[in-house]
């Protein structure tokens, strides 16, 4: 039977126990008392300030808070003297936020060959060790870039909870995560594709391994024995920049564990995710933490396109003959936009809508509420672009715009002298 204090200890992960206990011993050995005050606290930021990073002290005072709530004393992190001490600090010490290099599909896929050329010649000659070795680090940078798994995450993945589907995906379960705070567990499901697979890269592991349960990744020795533990999530990133450079990689020391995550989170956004399914396929749930993973801000285009849009030469066009504009119909478009979580995008979903869709459409509202525009559209092209065809591209625009600020969007389209509608 488990005690109290085995299920208090499970409550919090193993990584943030070890950091507060070393914040909080790094308090100490820097002449604080415990328990503190919050002038004490104060002071310690004060001397700590351009010395540690900001982050690292916003930890440090995490910490303290954390010992000072478990042994029953008021917390003095809460001081406004600390809260100002911080704030001081960030204004003086103000530093940009160091960031790893993402790994472009390009760059995976010619580490990808090289392993796979180096794994065939390790079987000609019989090296058993290299070839177990280059199986799993296939695996590992496959499955960390297109589930862009942390590196903690990889190494927690245990075999018993991985459900392979050859040609057809695989299903895999973590008991706990970092973004699952409700310890309820989280499963991912990773689809077969028709190059630089992850699944096919996990089967091949599994096989020339032959592990079964426990740890997936672990230690490969010089003659292909199997380690029993897994690898530790500080190798992970030693372990990554020498794949890469393995693999043909120039200036490796700009990537780390979180490169795969930045890596896929960039690709996907050029490849035209939207934000919204950007986060609930990386298990994102704050906009801030996805945004910090995509290096091309998706609202630099709506905004110059529509800058460009009003500072367009006035063309004079003829009113008939062959480059005559086509005719256009009068349309309504009727507009509802909620947030999905407070109303920090609602806004700036509404600015873009009216300043870059409705505006090349000569948009303009009905009424105060801001529900229902009149616009016209052209009802064809000189280059045959059918009407149809403008109004599902300009209703995708319209949705694009508010999945990018967090919105949910109902948007319809209505003629009112043909009573047509789309949606």
């Amino acid at each position: 039977m488990r005690t109290l204090d085995e299920y208090l200890e499970a409550a919090a992960r193993e990584n943030t126990r070890r950091s507060y206990a070393n914040a909080v011993r790094h308090f100490e050995d820097a002449g604080g008392l415990l328990p503190a005050t919050g002038e004490a606290v104060a002071r310690y930021l004060a001397q700590q300030g351009g010395v540690l990073s900001n982050n690292t002290l916003r930890q440090r005072v995490a910490a303290l808070g954390r010992w000072h709530a478990d042994h029953g004393f008021v917390d003095p992190t809460r001081d406004a003297l600390v809260r100002q001490t911080l704030k001081g600090i960030r204004a003086v010490h103000g530093t940009k936020e160091k960031q790893a290099a993402p790994l472009l599909l390009q760059q995976i896929e010619q580490v990808v060959d090289s392993l796979c050329e180096r794994a065939a010649a390790a079987q000609a000659c019989g090296d058993a060790g290299a070839q177990r070795r280059l199986a799993r680090d296939r695996a590992l940078l496959l499955l960390g870039f297109w589930r862009a798994f942390r590196g903690d995450e990889l190494v927690r993945l245990e075999a018993q909870h991985v459900k392979l589907a050859p040609g057809e995906g695989m299903e895999l379960h973590l008991p706990r995560t970092k973004a699952d705070r409700q310890n309820t567990g989280t499963t991912w499901k990773v689809p077969a594709l028709s190059r630089l697979c992850p699944v096919e890269a996990m089967q091949a592991w599994l096989h020339v391994s032959g592990v079964s349960s426990g740890p997936v990744f672990r230690q490969v020795g010089r003659w292909g024995d199997i380690g029993r533990r897994g690898l530790h999530p500080n190798s992970i990133p030693k372990l990554l920049r020498s794949i890469l450079a393995a693999g043909g990689l120039a200036e490796t020391k700009q990537f780390s564990g979180h490169s795969l995550r930045r890596g896929l989170a960039g690709w996907a956004h050029a490849n035209g995710w939207d934000v919204k399914n950007l986060m609930a396929y990386v298990g994102w749930r704050d906009l801030r933490s996805a945004m910090r993973y995509i290096d091309v801000d998706p609202f630099a285009r709506e905004r110059l396109e529509a800058g460009l849009a009003s500072a367009a030469p006035i063309v004079v066009r003829p009113t008939f003959g062959p480059n005559a504009p086509p005719p256009r119909r009068a349309l309504e478009l009727r507009l509802l936009l909620s947030p999905f979580v407070g109303k920090a995008g609602l806004k700036g979903a509404r600015r873009h809508i009216e300043e870059i869709c409705l505006a090349r459409h000569g948009g303009r509202p009905l009424g105060e509420d801001g529900t229902r525009y009149a616009l016209w559209l052209d009802e064809g092209d000189i280059e045959g672009t059918g009407f149809e065809e403008r109004i599902a591209e300009l209703l995708d625009e319209l949705h694009r715009i508010a999945d990018n600020h967090s919105c949910y969007l109902e948007a319809t389209l209505s003629d009112p002298q043909s009573r047509e509608r789309w949606d």
